[in-house]
């Protein structure tokens, strides 16, 4: 397994961007005794105090698939929320458009079929997961942790700085209606892309002030149709839980996780 570090100058962006990848070992073909390709990929996305060294810093996430045939692409978005801002930062187009093709040409033997490409991701990076995923189809799972799926009946001046959450999303009275709303996303994810949609997961602590919103998400993606495996349990809005969970999510994901050898 290697730990790189890619720098690369975004277009769309217009600035020197660095995104992590974990590289698995070169697997052998035991019939033709050459090493894989067609790798499978995980983006795996940061919260809002994070960026692209935040899972290797504080998860671990490095030992855990140490044994395991699986990439993991580790980009930033600064605290643009995977969007395409109001003031022209098209972080995600940066991150759909762009970062695959900048990773295959550094890194030809990764996987760019959709039913191996996968996206996760916690908190801000939970609803940047989804909304990837339903906006875009290129990844055939994804999974949030402690994610902030739904703004369902949050009034405004809950949020804090409206001048922040305006540079992002535009006025907030048209957010439920806009591109940046997973509601919104689900319900013309037919019409736009056919009925082949995502896996979906999702986990929440029920001490985490955004439990609230994962039920009520959750809820509706059901209605309309999505398959989605939702999972609670005591935890708060840290690290902790969220390390223990990846075990689930890695599991979840359509690879062969190879699980480091425990005791408990």
């Amino acid at each position: 397994m290697a730990i790189l570090k890619i720098n690369y100058f975004s277009e769309i962006l217009g600035i020197v961007r660095d995104v992590n990848v974990i590289y698995p070992e070169a697997v052998k073909n035991p019939d033709q005794d050459v090493p894989l390709t067609d790798i499978p990929v995980l983006y795996l996305l940061h919260g809002m105090s994070g960026n692209q060294d935040t899972w290797l810093n504080r998860s671990g996430i490095d030992r855990l698939i140490r044994n395991t045939n699986l990439a993991i692409v580790m980009p930033s978005t600064d605290l643009a929320w995977y969007s395409n801002t109001t003031y022209g930062a098209r972080y995600f187009d940066a991150i759909v458009e762009e970062l695959p093709t900048v990773i295959h040409n550094f890194l030809p033997n990764l996987s760019t079929k959709r039913e191996k490409n996968f996206i996760a991701g916690l908190s801000m990076g939970g609803y940047g997961a989804f909304k990837i995923a339903l906006a875009s189809n290129k990844f055939s799972y994804a999974a949030s942790l402690s994610g902030a799926l739904s703004f369902d009946n949050m009034a405004p001046e809950s949020l804090g700085d409206l001048a922040y959450w305006q540079g992002i999303f535009g006025e907030l009275e048209n957010f439920e209606n806009s591109e940046n709303s997973i509601q919104k996303l689900a319900s013309d994810f037919d019409g736009k892309f056919g009925e082949h949609k995502p896996k979906l997961y999702a986990w929440c602590g029920h001490q985490d002030f955004l439990y609230e919103a994962n039920n009520v998400a959750v809820a509706d993606l059901k209605d309309k149709g999505f398959e989605i495996t939702y999972e609670t349990s005591d935890g708060k809005h840290e690290w902790y839980y969220w390390v223990k969970m990846m075990d689930q999510v890695l599991d979840f994901l359509p690879i062969k996780y190879n699980k480091e050898e425990r005791l408990s």
